[in-house]
């Protein structure tokens, strides 16, 4: 089978699994979720035997709509960044999909949601493999209605529910904005298609700031990133899926697929949104009560991360020789991002199905203050959970350490403010990940569900086991470089000096905010930080509540009224005086001019006098 058969086939199993379980087996459970998962483990081995053969950039595009000059094309793109982010969608996704197996298995709607996987999964493959924005964006806006649907899997929850329009809603804001970039592209440099954009294209501040609409959209970020920690309203197979690996990483691989139409001035903007949103992120994650919600807000500072080292740019090093200055790019933020993209997919998922086995475990309680002891419990799940903790707040050795590690030292060489905050967001990470888990798995058992607590099964355990040793190992440079080939070499390298401060930060990062957290949470039967820091407690438990009610006041008091005048003008202009009253005269014309005919042959012969008469009158120049 060559490349384009086999891209091919990898992009159209999971629309045949969706296929099948919409039209044959929406009643029939246990069918569509061996369906979905055996499609998945199928993907999974085909991405594998594409990525490491080693075939790269192989032609592959057929004409799908032309209108003129206008043609919009579907085709293939398959680079090292297209390999990478393959690797991470199919293989996490087969093991979201055997998790869910297990997880899932009492659900009555269990068709449905396995159906759910495949369409979203069909929408994922479609971004990494497009040539062009317009195939992009048709595949990101089914990977938001897919995603649409398995938030709100338990729609029958007005939480859920909700979670799934607000998603939807601030999504479609992201992505107008990402449309309009998309036609200006087309109007600036007569095409869209990737590789010719990068191979000429006009420089335009505007189009990439539009371009990243999209990206802050699906990956969350400053002013759009109300969405996400309520989607922990769907199933927690969802929420590893969507929101810690594939979905709000899209926005990511989007902003490293555009690069080349990156300007400084963007590149900037870029940079800040990202590190505000880390810390941000970080800050509200502190005073979670939720597990499922503190990982929300994880990854939501983490996807800042990335967002930051993307838009810290290239790293330029300088040397002279002969008497001219040379200079080599080392390193960039695209490097540096889909580095932490990779090892955080590894890490998060790990830490969300881990959530996930322990929620099975505690008959479906979430609070953290009402678990404890649960190392005893769910040894397996605490050995992987813990692993997944030690990898995202930069354990040594662990993938987190060099991923961030990376951003961190690209951020020391090109901006030390953000390099302060980032630091800083890396202080609070540690904290809160230490906070989570040791209410989670040590003390004292502290309610009923966590003392009937029991190991999950093999089904939900063995994508623990994996993901677990790929936290590991994930950072390691000879690991990801058989993965990202040349995307590898553009990851930051700290050396002499700056490798000495990298290391010392990292462990005084994490040392102080684990310390701080495992000494502060002495006692877990209330949270100290509230009762000790009452107000700063409450100012960080506003500032999501502040974000939805600035939403919630812009609609009621802007956006309603401003519909609500619209609606009066097209009642009384449009609907009231052009269609209706320009139809009253044609109906008065037409009752006049059917008052013409009485069936009277003299009363036309006279009509036919004064028609010649007006006719004589106009051709001797009367009138």
């Amino acid at each position: 089978m060559n490349p384009v058969h086999t891209t091919l086939l990898i992009l159209l199993l999971p629309l045949f699994s969706a296929a099948v379980i919409a039209l044959g087996l929406r009643r029939q459970g246990a069918w569509a979720a061996g369906l979905s998962t055996a499609v998945a483990g199928a993907i999974a081995i085909l991405s594998g035997q594409l990525i490491f053969s080693g075939q790269r950039n192989f032609p592959a595009a057929w004409e799908w709509l032309r209108l003129g000059d206008f043609v919009v094309s579907l085709g293939f793109k398959f680079d090292d960044l297209a390999a990478l982010m393959l690797f991470v969608v199919s293989f996490v996704g087969f093991l979201i999909h055997i998790f869910s197996l297990g997880y899932m298995r009492a659900d009555a709607a269990r068709a449905r949601f396995f159906g759910g996987l495949s369409i979203f999964m069909f929408s994922m493959l479609g971004i990494v493999l497009a040539d062009n924005l317009f195939m992009i964006f048709i595949f990101w806006e089914l990977v938001g209605f897919s995603s649409y649907l398995l938030i709100g899997h338990w729609h029958e929850r007005t939480a859920a529910a909700e979670a799934a329009k607000k998603a939807f809603i601030v999504n479609r804001v992201g992505d107008f904005g990402f449309l309009l970039g998309i036609i200006m592209c087309y109007w600036s440099n007569g095409t869209v298609n990737l590789t010719a954009l990068g191979a000429q294209h006009v420089p335009s501040t505007l189009i990439a700031l539009l371009l990243f609409c999209g990206a802050a959209g699906k990956s969350a970020q400053l002013p759009l990133q109300v969405w996400l920690p309520d989607a922990m309203e769907g199933p927690t197979p969802v929420s590893a899926l969507i929101h810690a690996a594939t979905m709000v990483a899209a926005g990511i691989y989007l902003l490293c697929r555009i690069n080349v139409l990156m300007v400084p001035e963007a590149l900037t903007v870029i940079m800040w949104i990202g590190t505000l949103t880390a810390l941000y992120a970080a800050l509200c994650a502190v005073v979670q009560r939720d597990i499922k919600k503190v990982l929300a807000y994880s990854t939501l500072s983490q996807l800042g991360y990335m967002v930051a080292a993307f838009g810290l740019g290239s790293l330029t090093l300088r040397h002279e020789m002969g008497g001219v200055v040379h200079e080599m790019v080392v390193a960039t933020g695209v490097g540096a991002a889909m580095f932490h993209l990779t090892t955080h997919a590894f890490f998060k998922a790990l830490l969300f199905l881990g959530s996930g086995s322990v929620i099975h475990g505690c008959h479906h309680e979430q609070d953290i203050f009402k678990m404890g002891g649960l190392r005893a419990k769910m040894p397996l799940t605490f050995i992987t959970f813990t692993l997944g903790v030690l990898a995202i707040i930069g354990m040594p050795g662990l993938a987190g350490f060099f991923s961030k590690d990376a951003i961190l030292y690209l951020a020391l060489e090109k901006n030390t403010a953000v390099f302060a905050v980032l630091v800083f967001t890396a202080v609070l990470t540690s904290f809160y990940m230490i906070r989570l888990w040791k209410l989670t798995f040590w003390g004292t058992v502290r309610s009923d569900h966590a003392a009937q607590a029991h190991e999950s099964g093999f089904t939900m355990t063995l994508p623990l086991v994996v993901l677990a040793v790929l936290s590991i190992i994930g950072g390691y440079a000879g690991f990801f470089s058989r993965l990202a080939g040349a995307v590898a070499d553009l990851v930051p390298e700290a050396t002499g000096a700056a490798h000495s401060t990298i290391l010392l930060v990292s462990l005084g990062v994490m040392l102080t905010g684990a310390s701080g957290a495992w000494l502060f949470y002495a006692s877990a039967e209330t949270d100290s930080l509230e009762g000790k820091f009452r107000l700063g407690f409450r100012g960080l438990t506003g500032l999501k509540e502040s974000f939805d009610r600035l939403y919630t006041y812009y609609v009621a008091k802007v956006q309603q009224r401003l519909a609500m005048l619209l609606n009066f003008i097209e009642q009384i202009f449009l609907a009231g005086l052009l269609i209706r009253g320009l139809g009253g005269v044609v109906t008065l014309i037409g009752y006049g001019a059917r008052s013409l005919y009485t069936g009277s042959l003299h009363t036309y012969v006279y009509w036919f006098l004064l028609g010649t008469a007006l006719l004589w009158a106009f051709a001797v120049g009367i009138f």
